[in-house]
Formats: structure tokens, C-alpha cells, sequence
């Protein structure tokens, strides 16, 4: 059989099957998309932190060198987020956030519709998977009115509460594989059945939460997965950590929606931590949870980042994160 008649077959055998949704349109269609905006630059804690615009600026400049922007769909934020915002924060929160840190509180709110605006690509189909290239982070922020661990607002929480209530979703699992505990995330679901939340990180650092013990409660118990990793922890102790403990609970869930605290700090020689996982590791664990995507929910997959503190590991990191989900 010639070439041309072999692809007259296959598109035959397309339309033929085309209940199961599965077309050459929609394969074209579907990529990664990747969300950046200069706004993102302009908020400071205080001169020399290590949570500095330069982190972002380390990542677009990696992305802009290996060429791997030009096969990434580009995705604006999202504009006017406040009734989103109060799906998780208290009206109190977001008071006194505005009040206390004006400039900065500004640029939170557009990290939190950048990573909404990438939900909605993601979860209408037009997107298979997103990253979101966003600062400040989110995964320690409660409802305390303060900045907690550098973070002003849970984007990846707003996220999951926000694609159950616009899509109909009812089961998001949230993989972090941050150096630091999301506190404020697992607080935000600790007793909800329709949200797995899933964390690798050092029990024994910031904030101090994250004890395997603690594995939800009430109609949530069970859905609270802590794994704590030693200082040196390796990338076969955090793949072992998702084989044993994220893909059978995963299995049992069945999520409809997978998102990721991608904490960059996690990995080695990073400032703020003590793990040595490698580029290659993180190839691993995206493979791994992109695997339970494709099973569950149609590959949708959205990944925010997080911590990561050293410039150049960031960005090589963040570099093979985002070329794994493109495929």
C-alpha cells in the first residue's frame, strides 16, 4: 500500500470511529499552553529575596533560547477574577491584602487569572495541558490576611474550586511536589471527598505541616496524602513516593482534572531546600502524572509554579517540566 492510499485508510478509520473522540482535528488542535505576563515582574518582598522577579526572567530566557516557546499555545490572564477569588478566600483575606500591599496585592490577582485562564483552555478541550510561569506563589496561603511563605493567594485551590463549579468536574487531584508543605491547600480540602491532594516535601522544613499522620478527616479522610523526604532525598525516593502512594490512591480517585503544585525547590543545589532531585527526575514524576491523565481525564493537566530559588536550576527544571507535557 502507496503512502497516499495508507492515509486515506487512516482517515476513514477516523470518521469511522469517531465516537470515541478521537480525530485528526482535535489531535492538531489540542498542545500545551504556557502563561507568562511581564506583570508578573513587578512585585518585590524586599531587595535580595530569593522570591524575586529574576526567577521568571531566568525561565523566559531558557524557554526563549531552546526554542521551545514557538510550540506552545500562549494564554492571556484572565481579567476581573474577584467573585472567582471568593470560591476560597474570605472577604477579610482579600481586604487586607489590598490594603497592606497595594502594588504587590495587584500582581496576585493577576497570577490568580493567569492560572484560571489556563483552567479554561484546559478544561474546555481547546488545551490538552497548561504552565502557568507565575509569581508570587500559592500553596501556603490561607485566610489569614497575611502574606504566608511568600504567597498572597492559593491559585491552584481557586483552581480546583473553580473548574467543579464552571465544568461540572467533581473530582480534582492536586499533585505538589514543592520542597515546602502546601499548608493552605491541604487545609482548604482536608475534609473534602471530592478534592485528592497528594504532597512530597520535608516535614521538618517551612511551614512545619505535612505529617503523614494527618490524612484528612470526615467525609475526607483517606483523600489527605502526606510523604515526607528526607534531606537528600534522590529522584528514586520521590518516584518511589509517587509509585507507591500517588498512583494507587489515584487509581481509586479517578480524577477529572489533574492539577500541579510544581515546585521547582525540590530540586538540587536549590537555596530554600536540601533535595537532590535531578532534571530527570522531574521528566519522571510529569510522565507519571500526565500517564494517570491520559487514563482518567483526557490528559487535562494544569501546572502552576511554585518555590525553586536557584536561577539556573529553576529554569532547566521548569524547562523539562514544560517539554515533557508538550510531548
Amino acid at each position: 500500500m502507496n503512502r497516499r492510499n495508507f492515509l486515506k485508510l487512516l482517515q476513514a478509520s477516523v470518521l469511522l470511529f469517531s465516537p470515541l473522540k478521537i480525530t485528526l482535528a482535535a489531535a492538531q488542535k489540542q498542545g500545551t499552553g504556557f502563561v507568562y505576563d511581564d506583570l508578573f515582574l513587578e512585585h518585590w518582598l524586599e531587595k535580595g529575596h530569593p522570591e524575586s522577579p529574576d526567577r521568571l526572567l531566568s525561565i523566559m530566557k531558557t524557554m526563549e533560547q531552546s526554542g521551545l516557546l514557538q510550540y506552545l499555545s500562549r494564554i492571556q490572564p484572565k481579567q476581573d477574577i474577584l467573585q472567582e477569588l471568593a470560591l476560597i478566600h474570605t472577604a477579610e483575606h482579600i481586604q487586607a491584602l489590598e490594603l497592606n500591599h497595594k502594588q504587590s496585592n495587584e500582581v496576585a490577582l493577576a497570577v490568580v487569572g493567569a492560572i484560571l485562564a489556563a483552567t479554561d483552555e484546559v478544561c474546555s478541550g481547546r488545551l490538552k495541558n497548561a504552565f502557568c510561569a507565575t509569581r508570587p506563589p500559592g500553596h501556603h496561603a490561607r485566610n489569614t490576611g497575611r502574606v504566608e511563605g511568600f504567597c498572597f493567594y492559593n491559585g491552584v485551590a481557586i483552581a480546583a474550586r473553580y473548574a467543579q463549579q464552571n465544568y461540572g468536574f467533581k473530582k480534582i487531584l492536586i499533585v505538589d511536589w514543592d520542597y515546602h508543605h502546601g499548608n493552605g491547600t491541604e487545609a482548604f480540602f482536608y475534609s473534602d471527598p471530592s478534592v485528592l491532594y497528594f504532597s512530597t516535601h520535608d516535614y521538618y522544613a517551612y511551614p512545619g505541616t505535612g505529617n503523614p499522620a494527618n490524612i484528612g478527616e470526615g467525609a475526607g479522610k483517606g483523600l489527605n496524602i502526606n510523604v515526607h523526604l528526607d534531606c537528600h532525598s534522590t529522584d528514586k525516593d520521590i518516584i518511589s513516593a509517587f509509585k507507591e502512594k500517588l498512583l494507587p490512591a489515584a487509581q481509586r480517585f479517578k480524577p477529572d482534572l489533574i492539577l500541579i503544585s510544581a515546585g521547582f525547590d525540590s530540586r538540587q543545589d536549590d537555596l530554600l531546600g536540601c533535595f537532590d532531585i535531578s532534571d530527570a527526575g522531574y521528566r519522571q514524576i510529569t510522565m507519571m502524572v500526565m500517564q494517570l491523565a491520559d487514563q482518567y481525564c483526557d490528559g487535562r493537566v494544569v501546572s502552576v509554579l511554585e518555590g525553586g530559588y536557584n536561577l539556573d536550576g529553576l529554569a532547566s527544571a521548569v524547562k523539562v517540566h514544560v517539554e515533557t507535557l508538550q510531548g
